[in-house]
């Protein structure tokens, strides 16, 4: 199949990429920096979801996503905007089957940073909109929702100790999850998944989960 996932060239999305590849799809990536993967397959676009030109592209089946910043300043546009640029370019059409979105924990907590929390809640949203509206197509849509990931994005926590710990401390299993763990949910919410639609699924070793009870 025919798969665009945005922000391809680092973390999250660029595992997934991967995988794709892996099995034997056709990928197109979409991100600021230049590509990472090199395979007869994949074919890469620099440009900027919200404010660059989008390329055409025609028969996308699946579309994944993941581009996103955090307390960037741009939260909202890049996050929550470029990601319906995005959508209504690629995945209103007969062909598509799957849309992916990667929302975070903090969709559901609002926990992080304000803007952060919001642009990602907004994502929630908008997919469930998204869901109704390409049910027609028989298309899935759905959002996963990761907790904290081992990915460049949380290198402030991951390279100091004490931070890490600490969060660690935050989940129930005592870890967090890694891109390529990330990138399975992906692979089998668009690709595996046929009947589940228009629902956000949290991934964040029980950190949601944990409270401590007071008698």
């Amino acid at each position: 199949m025919h798969v665009v996932v945005t922000g391809s060239s680092s973390g999250i999305g660029l595992a997934t990429a991967r995988l794709f590849l892996e099995r034997g799809h056709t990928v197109t990536g979409l991100d600021i920096l230049p590509p990472e993967i090199k395979h007869e397959k994949y074919r890469h676009f620099v440009t900027d979801i919200w404010e660059g030109e989008l390329p055409e592209l025609s028969g996308v089946q699946i579309l994944i996503n993941n581009a996103g910043v955090q307390n960037s300043g741009r939260d909202i546009d890049i996050n929550l905007k470029g990601t319906i640029r995005v959508t209504q370019a690629y995945a209103f059409q007969p062909e598509i089957k799957s849309v992916l979105f990667l929302a975070s924990a903090s969709a559901q907590t609002g926990a992080e940073f304000p803007e952060y929390a919001a642009s990602k809640g907004g994502m929630v949203a908008y997919m469930k909109n998204t869901a109704s509206q390409l049910a027609p197509y028989a298309a899935t849509v759905n959002s996963l929702s990761p907790g904290g990931v081992l990915s460049s994005l949380n290198d402030r926590v991951l390279r100091d100790p004490k931070l890490y710990r600490q969060v660690l401390e935050e989940t129930l299993l005592n870890k967090w999850a890694t891109c390529e763990e990330i990138a399975e949910w992906a692979y089998f919410m668009t690709v595996v998944n046929r009947s589940m639609t228009a629902q956000d699924i949290l991934v964040d070793n029980g950190e949601a989960a944990k409270f401590h009870f007071i008698w």
